[in-house]
């Protein structure tokens, strides 16, 4: 690797890692100031399913959490897997981060319970999940399909939450922005 190439790859991976800390940042942010001065009233502004006023949880739900054990659950894997959806363009990071809230949030809004509220990344993480095991599929190149094969490997586990378990968890959420995730990685893969 020449030297040009090598500050190339560094600058690329500084950036990667300032987008990523800067979203983490703002979760941890929103959620000091949600539990400590707020009072947890902040997650009112999530998905409030069938209620024209929970239309904005679409866009701020993903950076609202219940509470601290559930923003440590959704931190680590939106790094990583949000880096990995970086690997090939970092600009794919942000078509996918929209799709997945756009999918999540709706889907959310149009069949969750009603007189529920919905908050956190998980739906988005879901998404870069999707994206990540159907990218390979729709691009059908060998590093696309590594990647989705690591993702397997690492992160397959997670697809069964997906499917209703608990109460207190939105696995529609999880199921949308998963289906959010593969329109994206079609979307991307004729781009």
């Amino acid at each position: 690797m020449s030297e040009s190439s090598f500050k190339a790859f560094t600058k690329e991976l500084k950036t990667q890692f300032s987008i990523i800390g800067t979203f983490i940042a703002i979760f941890w942010i929103v959620e000091i100031l949600d539990q400590f001065l707020f009072n947890a009233r902040l997650d009112y502004f999530g998905i409030i399913p069938r209620n024209i006023t929970g239309l904005r949880g679409i866009i701020l739900a993903p950076f609202l959490h219940g509470d601290f054990p559930h923003l440590i659950a959704n931190t680590l894997p939106f790094a990583i897997l949000g880096w990995f959806v970086m690997l090939q363009d970092t600009k794919d990071f942000f078509t996918v981060t929209l799709y997945s809230m756009f999918f999540s949030g709706v889907g959310v809004w149009l069949f969750a319970q009603p007189n529920s509220i919905t908050v956190g990344a998980s739906g988005v993480v879901f998404g870069y999940l999707g994206f990540l095991l159907l990218r390979g599929y729709f691009q059908k190149n060998a590093p696309s399909i590594a990647l989705s094969l690591i993702v397997v490997f690492l992160y397959g586990g997670m697809i069964w939450g997906v499917l209703p378990s608990s109460p207190h968890v939105s696995w529609l959420g999880h199921l949308f922005g998963f289906i959010g995730g593969i329109v994206a990685a079609k979307a991307i893969s004729k781009s």
